[in-house]
């Protein structure tokens, strides 16, 4: 017993070295480590200042830019806003221009009261000929399909089906012309469409 207890004893004392030894050495290590990261935390790099000094000088400059654009773009709101009103007074300044010596016709023709019917008949063919081509100046014409012309439904209203010579589905006859301004329906001619015989 006394030889197993010795035996004991002296595995402990050869393991309490190593332990210690163990112990000792992860200290000194994270000792280093402390100190080299003080070390570097108290001298900066030599470049750094200048570093700074250019990242805040570009910041700079971008909130510069950033302030211009937005400036710029306030303007152009500000122009739009303004075109968009303008448009709305003055957008049929052209057309009424056009219409101005339709008037003065008409008001020339008022003027003469002892005129023929054939007078009165040539002047007001003048004054249709000056609104017609006001129209055609301000892009609008007129829808007028003739009896056998497909019924188109975008520019056509038909009114009822008849009976005609002219094929099922087409044009039968015109009761009112239609009108379209730049390709956008004004007033859609109403017409009869055709059943077949």
């Amino acid at each position: 017993m006394s030889g197993s207890k010795s035996a004991d004893s002296d595995t402990k004392k050869t393991q309490m070295p190593q332990t210690d030894a163990n112990q000792e050495q992860p200290e000194i290590t994270e000792g280093k480590t402390e100190n080299l990261e003080a070390e570097s935390a108290e001298q900066p790099p030599a470049d750094w200042f200048k570093q700074q000094a250019e990242a805040e000088e570009k910041i700079a400059h971008y909130h510069d830019e950033l302030l211009r654009a937005r400036a710029e773009v306030e303007n152009i709101r500000r122009r739009s806003q303004e075109e968009v009103s303008k448009a709305r007074k003055f957008g049929i300044e052209s057309f009424a221009e056009s219409l101005v010596p339709v008037i003065d016709s008409l008001e020339a023709a008022l003027d003469q009261p002892d005129q023929s019917a054939q007078s009165w008949q040539e002047g007001v063919e003048t004054t249709l000929k000056q609104l017609l081509s006001a129209f055609e100046r301000n892009s609008l014409k007129a829808v007028a399909p003739q009896p056998g012309d497909s019924f188109d439904p975008h520019v056509h209203q038909a009114i009822s089906q008849v009976p005609s010579e002219q094929p099922q589905g087409t044009v039968a006859q015109l009761l009112q012309k239609g009108y379209t301004i730049s390709d956008r329906v004004l007033r859609p001619a109403l017409v009869m469409v055709s059943s077949g015989q």
